[in-house]
């Protein structure tokens, strides 16, 4: 390479580092659509079974349930778990698959069914007798809870769902931006 292409490049490569120096202070008011997935394949856990899926599904709607705003079925919450499964350490996940594992086995012995073969009286009924359950032979299936409780929420508020829920009536204003520049 040449001395003048040398100096060409190290022109432009300081040029290129002032220009975004001087876009510190830029704003931006408008965030550019994400591309669209190239893959039409439908969505499969990666790490739930296919029974295990249909437990947090319905756990997932009895924790927020479809009313006049769509519940945690519709939001997909049960992907979330799955991704969020996927992405943490194997022990940690574990846990939670050991959880659903002891409801389905405090569903047996109650009711000789599984809990997804359950009523929804009965579901609602079990998940009541868990929900913050003191009792040290319970104390698997509360802890289990608690954390599907949480991450219902955050899968659900993470969604698309959830967000246009917590934006209902717009953005307070008092979150905007008030540089005249921006009205």
């Amino acid at each position: 390479m040449k001395r003048r292409d040398l100096f060409k490049t190290a022109t432009l490569g300081f040029g290129a580092a002032a220009a975004a120096s001087a876009q510190q202070h830029v704003h931006v008011t408008e965030i550019a659509p994400a591309p669209a997935a190239t893959t039409s394949e439908p969505w499969a856990p990666q790490v739930l079974d296919a029974h295990q899926n249909e437990t947090v599904i319905q756990l997932s709607e009895l924790i927020i349930p479809t009313t006049d705003t769509p519940g945690g079925k519709a939001a997909k919450v049960n992907e979330w778990v799955d991704l969020y499964l996927h992405d943490l350490a194997e022990d940690k996940g574990h846990s939670f698959l050991m959880g659903l594992g002891w409801l389905d086995g405090y569903a047996l012995q109650l009711h000789k069914e599984p809990f997804i073969k359950l009523s929804e009286a009965q579901q609602v009924k079990i998940l009541e007798t868990l929900d913050g359950a003191k009792d040290e032979d319970l104390a698997p299936g509360a802890a289990f809870f608690k954390d599907m409780k949480r991450l219902t929420v955050q899968g659900y508020y993470t969604s698309k769902i959830g967000i246009a829920e917590l934006n209902k009536g717009g953005v307070p204003e008092t979150f905007a931006c008030t540089h005249g520049s921006h009205a």
